[in-house]
């Protein structure tokens, strides 16, 4: 895993779905987004999965011409990609070259890659931004580690 230093109290990651349901809002994600930045978040960790994930880094890249961010992709392995629809990696891999860093978690896909991932995340914020509608879920998984964590959560 690549080393770099994140101020967890000035850092947010976020977790969700991989398809968005009908009452996903990406308005309301925005304005989370930028109370979090007036509240001093200035360091934002993504996922890089599609959906929710895509969605967030997005916004983010849109805020960060105005405002003083970083978007850190945080990467479960390095062939992440590899089975998504043609169009969607294309834009991953536009998603990469602009990100001000990139964590891997794992050179190969391992069954516990996007875990450890998340964990990774979860252990360098204070804020965990969720879009959750399913417990049984990778994104359950993420907002349980981060109750255990005392993590603030923030379900959309």
């Amino acid at each position: 895993m690549s080393e770099i230093f994140i101020n967890r109290a000035r850092a947010c990651a976020f977790t969700g779905h991989r398809k968005l349901t009908e009452n996903f809002s990406i308005d309301k994600l925005k304005q989370t987004i930028e109370k979090l930045i007036d509240g001093g978040f200035n360091t934002f960790l993504v996922g890089m999965a599609l959906g929710f994930d895509t969605e967030c880094f997005k916004i983010l890249e849109g805020i960060r011409e105005q405002k003083n961010i970083k978007i850190i992709a945080c990467i479960p392995c390095e062939n992440q990609a590899q089975k998504f629809p043609q169009k969607d990696k294309i834009e991953y891999e536009r998603m990469l070259s602009v990100a001000d860093q990139k964590v891997y978690v794992s050179k190969e896909y391992t069954a516990w890659c996007m875990q450890k991932r998340n964990e990774f995340m979860v252990d360098n914020c204070s804020v965990l931004v969720a879009f959750l509608r399913q417990e049984k879920s990778g994104t359950g998984n993420t907002v349980r580690y981060a109750v255990k964590k005392q993590v603030m959560i923030i379900n959309l």
